[in-house]
């Protein structure tokens, strides 16, 4: 692996680019690499590894003997990458991506066009928004952002920490903070108690499925340390006296810092822009990719992997990097129809392993519509400001769908470009016209997807023809 340094070392066409290196991003440039083509993988992180892996090669987590173990699929796919020809960029931002595969990108504000053979998209996934009433003050923040300090710079909260919401990570992140040290104030599980009928008809693989062990584990353990309020179907958190105070039916407390979570969803904004088919998935309650049994997408020469193309875990990513990593392959003329199946079997087998037990999880942890919706005085769109009460009195006035919202509100308008809000503003207005949210369309998201300067853009280099049309009368 060559370690680009700057924006200039890029080429200006690459047979196969990778945007994301992740589980999913790592894993397909370790298959693609090594094969006679270009290979490029970019990632706007100082290090390697996304979410799940953040700066594993300088991980803080290695001084934890029990959280060293959190990192070692991440070292293994780091040390399989570095001896596969592909080059890689970090802390580059890719703002643009066309059906052309035309892709921009930007390092230090300096940016670059170049084009590719084939893209695959490996984004990973965001936390779903929680928009209940107080998650926008001071202090109060997702529990994978708090993760990400963790990981990234062995930081932990100081004070009373009240955990709040459901879903796996909400109590791997609580027992990772034992593990360091440090013990949660309270976490309130909002898990719908009525999930659990559905939940069990699914219980059969969850039993033969990697879930089980290590989420008993930590079910249990963090049972044992930290005190569980279980069922709570509602939330509110205020600012009172220099501190925070969280209310829910039957309680309160007081906190410095409060954490919240239901779940994550794939983050989709680069897919989205590309004008890549979405659907409504009802078991996670999210927008996902459409694509085939190699990850290719519905724009030709696109393939998306990992949890970005639906949420399965990180064992499932890197199995679906790989997979995705042979169709580029393949795409490419580099291996024929019969190889590019043979090798993806191994990686099949994976993925279904990992796949084992998702529905379960799917259905125990499937949020309430209570949270995910927008109450009349709570913010849904942060960056523009906009209540519950703004989204359903437009729906009155006639926004029919998320899109026109914008017209009416700039909802998912602002440097977010929907990514805290587009999920809310879609299940409020479904809730607000009486539609399931499959009828209400994701917002329409356009390039440039991450927020880039007017001198970025002035830096990109321009080819002789595109001089002479600008010059052209």
């Amino acid at each position: 692996m060559r370690r680009l340094a700057s924006i200039a070392d890029l080429r200006e066409r690459y047979d196969i680019v990778i945007v994301g290196a992740g589980p999913a991003g790592m894993a397909a440039a370790v298959e693609a690499g090594g094969h006679g083509l270009s290979v490029l993988l970019l990632d706007e992180n100082r290090g390697l590894g996304g979410q799940v892996f953040r700066a594993v090669e300088s991980s803080p987590l290695r001084a934890h003997a029990p959280l060293r173990s959190a990192v070692a699929a991440g070292d293994r796919l780091v040390a399989a990458l570095a001896s596969v020809d592909i080059e890689y960029l970090s802390e580059a931002t890719v703002w643009q991506l066309d059906p052309t595969l035309a892709v921009s990108v930007s390092k230090a504000g300096q940016a670059r066009g170049l084009t590719a053979r084939r893209i695959i998209i490996a984004t990973g996934a965001l936390e779903r928004p929680m928009p209940v009433p107080g998650w926008t003050l001071p202090s109060v923040m997702t529990v994978g952002g708090a993760q990400t300090l963790l990981k990234a710079h062995g930081l932990l909260p100081e004070g009373r920490m009240v955990l709040a919401g459901t879903g796996p990570l909400l109590w791997l992140y609580a027992a990772q903070c034992l593990a360091a040290g440090f013990s949660p104030t309270l976490l309130l599980d909002t898990t719908p108690r009525v999930n659990w009928l559905p939940a069990l008809a699914k219980l059969p693989t969850f039993f033969v499925s990697p879930y089980l062990a290590k989420g008993l584990s930590l079910l249990f353990g963090v049972r044992r340390a930290v005190r569980v309020i279980s069922g709570v179907d509602a939330l509110a958190i205020d600012a009172r006296d220099g501190a925070l105070r969280v209310t829910w039916p039957g309680g309160e407390a007081a906190a410095d810092h409060v954490l919240l979570h239901q779940g994550v969803v794939p983050h989709t904004n680069l897919a989205q822009a590309t004008g890549c088919a979405m659907a409504w998935q009802p078991g996670q309650a999210c927008f996902t990719p459409v694509t085939n049994d190699w990850g290719d997408s519905s724009v030709p020469g696109i393939g998306i992997a990992g949890d970005g193309a639906g949420i399965a875990g990180a064992e499932a990513a890197e199995a679906a990097g790989r997979i995705a990593g042979l169709a580029a392959l393949h795409a490419a003329e580099a291996i024929d129809v019969a190889a590019r199946d043979a090798r993806s079997i191994p990686h099949r087998r994976a993925l279904a392993r990992a796949r084992k037990g998702r529905a379960f999880l799917d259905a125990l942890y499937l949020p309430s519509q209570s949270f995910r919706v927008a109450a009349a005085d709570v913010i849904a769109c942060r960056c523009e400001e906009v209540t519950g009460a703004a989204i359903r009195a437009a729906a009155v006035q006639g926004a029919v769908g998320s899109n026109q919202t914008k017209a009416f509100l700039r909802c998912g308008m602002g440097p977010c470009q929907g990514r805290l809000c587009g999920l809310t503003v879609v299940e409020t207005l479904a809730a607000a016209r009486g539609v399931t949210p499959e009828a209400i369309e994701p917002l329409r998201i356009r390039n440039p997807v991450k927020p880039v300067t007017l001198a970025e853009i002035a830096s990109m280099p321009s080819t002789e023809a595109e001089l002479a049309a600008v010059a052209r009368p």
